[in-house]
């Protein structure tokens, strides 16, 4: 994870006031959000919604209005940075947590610029994770 919160330093829960709790889960691979929503689930987030493409996320986050977006970077319609772009336009925007199977150092260039945006490589997926990255 590029971005943590200092309770991830100290290896314990971070404190549910501070961080969003409702997640979409964004995903061209069933597989993988299956488990991403068990996992947030079972950490005590509610995974309000799934989107399989940049276009469904767009719709998603206008009519789910989520904390968080757990993107994808790899979409099959458009790049996964695309999205983050346009939903930092959006009315009230939800904190981005991208991620990708590639490594932190693959993409961290394109986190450069945008500080508000986290990014947690899918192996190291936890509610944990996903709660520091979203309070740092």
């Amino acid at each position: 994870m590029l971005r943590a919160g200092p309770d991830a330093a100290a290896g314990g829960l971070c404190d549910s006031s501070r961080v969003g709790r409702t997640v979409l889960i964004v995903d061209d691979h069933g597989g993988f959000r299956s488990a991403a929503r068990a996992l947030l689930e079972a950490a005590g987030f509610e995974v309000v919604g799934e989107a399989v493409d940049g276009a469904s996320a767009i719709d998603a986050v206008r009519g789910l209005r989520p904390e968080i977006v757990l993107l994808d970077i790899q979409l099959p319609d458009v790049d996964g940075f695309a999205i983050a772009e346009q939903l930092a336009h959006e009315p009230a925007p939800p904190a981005i947590v991208l991620t990708s199977s590639r490594s932190a150092s693959s993409v961290r260039w394109r986190l450069a610029g945008h500080r508000e945006w986290s990014f947690i490589p899918k192996s190291d997926l936890s509610g944990d994770a996903l709660a520091a990255a979203v309070a740092g």
